[in-house]
């Protein structure tokens, strides 16, 4: 919604959206009671600028000022200094595997996403 909202997109207009992975559907949950998993993987399309935001972000992209769970990083992966390696190795010693899903998913490329298995 942040870039949608920033950049004034139509309604039918989605550079990212939520995936729900469990239950086969939006917000369904996979297993069965009392064992439940359900979690959600924002999908950035190929239509994702990878923008700077603004001065009232600190230039940083909408999506990631935005995000409430502050589940977005920012940064150049190649540099161990920056937000987002810093990050990528702090979830790594939690035992989290690091990926990138390919461009040719109709994904942006440059994401990295961190799972764990459930």
């Amino acid at each position: 919604m942040a870039c949608k909202v920033a950049y004034d997109l139509p309604v039918e207009e989605h550079r990212v959206y939520v995936e729900t992975i469990g239950g086969g559907g939006v917000d369904l949950p996979g297993g069965k009671w009392p064992n439940l998993h359900m979690k959600w993987k924002p999908v950035f399309t190929d239509k994702c600028l990878n923008c700077r935001g603004a001065a009232s972000t600190d230039y940083v992209p909408y999506c990631a000022y935005n995000c409430t769970t502050e589940a977005l990083t920012v940064g150049d992966v190649n540099d161990p200094e920056s937000a987002i390696s810093k990050e990528m190795d702090r979830l790594r010693g939690m035992g989290y595997a690091i990926s990138e899903l390919p461009a040719w998913q109709g994904m942006r490329a440059g994401v990295y996403y961190a799972e764990k298995e459930l």
